[in-house]
């Protein structure tokens, strides 16, 4: 039983970004496998999704008033417990630390995570993390709770959204939290990625996995992506950002004009990169294997510009490594160092496809007097066949 409620004026001050909130959207563009374009080695599961990893589950919700609100919030759960009292092994790896993590500190003390983790933007990072000590706070066996270590994680979408409006409210997180499946998971311009960009083109949420061969443990990986950042697109090796003619620095190569970074689009933003896992991992295993994520970023042509937040959160999910709150000793399992080159061949497949589906699934959006279109199909297809990336 929740003995969580919401406080009429706060009721009364969400009603209208309510009215315009949009928990899940599909739409008929293509996921990278299905225009051919199949990363790496390893099998997908069966949702090619972080929710392979048996338990994780993923809820987003989509804030948008048509006009200069775009933004939104995605909620990834561990398992279907509570988070505190079942706590899971957790890492951070910071590629580029140009951002505002919540969460971050506790992490690499403690090597767990205890409550959900949510993504948003840069400036609703604060309310988000409010709104989710607040739902924690009301479930079964939080009562004597008096400290809670509330992981948020942000993409700056101030193009797309009027981020200094703080538009997010905590019923947009609690229906985040709420809302959330271990199914198939929407991609593109959803949740959190509902006014993000990526190499210039429009970026939103994205997701892939890994099952490993039985003779590697059979394990899963999957990664959720935020995409918001900059480079020079590469999808399967295709130089599609030069093709396209949209890539950073593309004014300077071979000109004479002076670089400002500001008005550079494809070198702006940040990414979250969430692993998850069903393999018995320490947090240091952990930590190691969400370096790997910023392997699959690289591959997308990624170089992690000095104003760009790149950060990984791993966890694994694996009964034998759960941590209670109880005092004592405790045991564990813990997957040896020799068993995880198969894992990080995962995480880095899953991230570089994550990266591809968050930017194929996205549509064009036009929000707070800006238009960001969506990769075009046509032209990305033939690029990738004419350099056989894709057949």
């Amino acid at each position: 039983m929740r003995r969580f409620t919401f406080a009429l004026v706060f009721a009364v001050s969400s009603l209208t970004l309510l009215a315009n909130t949009v928990v899940g959207q599909s739409n008929d563009r293509p996921r990278a496998r299905d225009i051919g374009l199949s990363v790496g080695v390893l099998t997908p599961g069966t949702h090619n999704a972080i929710t392979d990893v048996a338990g994780v589950r993923v809820g987003h919700t989509t804030v948008s008033d048509g006009v200069r609100v775009q933004t939104g919030v995605t909620a990834i759960l561990p398992h279907g417990g509570n988070p505190y009292l079942s706590r899971v092994p957790a890492a951070i790896h910071v590629g580029n630390g140009y951002g505002k993590l919540l969460g971050v500190t506790q992490i690499r003390e403690l090597g767990e995570i205890e409550t959900p983790i949510l993504l948003t933007c840069t400036l609703c990072v604060w309310k988000a993390a409010d709104a989710m000590v607040e739902w924690m706070l009301g479930l079964d066996g939080m009562e004597e709770v008096r400290s809670l270590n509330a992981v948020v994680g942000e993409t700056n979408d101030g193009g797309l959204n009027d981020i200094r409006n703080r538009p997010i409210e905590p019923a947009h997180v609690i229906r985040a939290l709420e809302s959330a499946t271990d199914g198939p998971v929407e991609e593109g311009v959803v949740g959190a990625g509902a006014g993000t960009s990526a190499f210039g083109w429009k970026g939103g949420i994205g997701t892939s996995s890994r099952v490993l061969p039985q003779g590697m443990g059979g394990y899963t990986v999957g990664v959720l992506v935020q995409s918001n950042f900059g480079g020079i697109l590469q999808m399967g090796g295709a130089p599609v950002g030069v093709e396209l003619g949209q890539y950073a620095f593309a004014n300077q190569v071979g000109h004479d004009e002076d670089y400002d970074p500001q008005a550079d689009v494809q070198e702006w933003g940040s990414i979250m990169m969430v692993v998850a896992t069903d393999a018995p991992l320490s947090a240091r295993n952990l930590e190691r294997l969400a370096a790997r994520a910023i392997m699959g970023l690289a591959r997308t042509g990624s170089y992690a510009s000095n104003g760009s937040g790149d950060y990984v959160i791993a966890f694994s999910t694996a009964n034998g490594v759960r941590r209670s709150t109880t005092p004592g000793e405790h045991t564990f399992d813990d997957l040896a160092n020799g068993s995880m080159s198969g894992l990080f061949e995962a995480a880095v497949e899953s991230t570089e496809e994550a990266v591809y589906n968050s930017l194929l699934k996205a549509t064009t959006v036009t929000s707070n007097g800006r238009t960001v279109e969506a990769l075009p199909l046509d032209e990305t297809i033939e690029i990738l066949q004419r350099y056989r990336a894709i057949r």
